[in-house]
């Protein structure tokens, strides 16, 4: 069975998966070798959060070489195209598994999560799906760039209310423009950042400019995680 590693218990425990005939239930984990691949025909997979093989993912489908010009306006060699990861549904998984243990890290956890649309929403979304099937409560919103124009023509949308404490997620932080932008429409609409994730810090300056206003910052990886090297005056 290429690509997958296959657990089976001894016998079966008491209130553990066990089959029709009496047999105890095989799990399938993935490995990264198997996540890599765009197409699978398990009916039931179990993926925990594991560094080195979200490392792998990104690797695999989101980091790209050439000539690019990124959202901060910076020029780059590389691109962290984070879409390809956050709406694949093992990808989505595994981030929210990873933001939600570091949440778990910085207890209290926050009342919700979100960022600007449209990068951060599939993180948001994960998030608060797999915080249910954790049995935690916890709400997501999302920060338009501009207001619709109609309906409650608010920049902030989702279940959340002034004075809450919130956490901003992004794919991939390099300045912070984008979460500083998602940081200020939130304090406008009432809310208390409590601190910014984001999967990837490029390492180019946003950690720093996030610490400096206040606010905690903390990524599940770095762009050393893929052996590349920030720009000189950034390491």
């Amino acid at each position: 069975m290429d690509g997958l590693r296959r657990f089976e218990a001894a016998k079966p425990q008491a209130g553990g998966a066990v089959s029709s005939r009496g047999r105890p239930r095989r799990v399938y984990c993935r490995t990264a070798k198997s996540l890599a691949r765009p197409r699978h025909s398990l009916t039931a997979i179990f993926l925990v959060y594991d560094k080195q093989t979200l490392i792998e993912l990104i690797r695999s489908r989101a980091l790209k070489f050439g000539d690019f010009t990124l959202a901060s306006g910076k020029k780059a060699t590389y691109y962290l195209d984070g879409k390809q990861v956050t709406l694949d549904s093992f990808g989505a998984k595994l981030i929210a598994e990873g933001i939600l243990d570091l949440l778990a890290d910085h207890l209290p956890l926050p009342a919700a999560v979100g960022g600007m649309s449209i990068g951060a929403d599939p993180i948001t979304a994960s998030v608060i799906t797999m915080a249910a099937a954790r049995g935690q409560q916890l709400s997501g919103f999302l920060v338009r760039k501009e207001p619709k124009g109609h309906g409650t023509n608010r920049y902030v949308e989702g279940p959340v209310v002034r004075g809450q404490r919130v956490v901003i997620v992004e794919d991939v932080v390099t300045t912070g423009g984008s979460s500083l932008e998602a940081i200020a429409r939130v304090e406008e609409f009432g809310l208390t950042v409590a601190r910014v994730v984001t999967i990837v810090d490029r390492l180019e300056g946003g950690g720093e400019v996030f610490a400096a206003r206040g606010y905690p910052f903390s990524s599940l990886l770095t762009i050393r995680d893929f052996g590349l090297q920030p720009p000189a005056g950034n390491a």
